[in-house]
């Protein structure tokens, strides 16, 4: 299995976690690392290792990242490593639902494609959603006559 850690700006890293178990449970294999203002880019180092370290089972690493060029993406980078660490910026909750119920065996760079574009895929506007859902409704209504 490829262990997961999030890294993420204040708490949301710890509340993305939270989130995710009261929608399906514990989870496994997956860490947060918060940053905060007052801790040195070598402390927020320290705690990444620390988390890779207790996340790593062989398969890999995938860091899960708020957005790229923001000081969690900036201080993960060192860590980039190919087929042991990835890093993945952007994450948002149905990445994180799909990696907790995760139960393939794809390798850590098929797994860093998948889950982008897995994640992707759930932005959405609801005006485009319900507008499909009107259009899909009225065909099926116009195939009835």
């Amino acid at each position: 299995m490829v262990g997961i850690i999030i890294v993420t700006h204040g708490q949301l890293a710890r509340e993305l976690i939270l989130i995710t178990e009261f929608i399906i449970g514990k989870v496994v294999g997956i860490e947060a690392v918060t940053t905060d203002p007052k801790m040195s880019a070598d402390e927020i180092k320290e705690e990444i290792s620390r988390a890779i370290k207790k996340v790593d089972k062989g398969k890999g690493v995938l860091i899960l990242t708020d957005m790229f060029g923001g000081t969690p993406s900036n201080i993960s980078l060192p860590f980039l490593e190919e087929k042991k660490v990835e890093i993945l910026t952007g994450v948002n909750l149905p990445i994180l639902l799909k990696l907790s119920t995760y139960q393939g065996s794809k390798s850590l760079s098929e797994l860093a494609e998948f889950i982008k574009s897995y994640g992707q895929k759930n932005i959405s506007l609801a005006s485009e959603i319900l507008k499909g859902k009107k259009k899909k409704k009225a065909n099926r209504q116009v195939g009835k006559d």
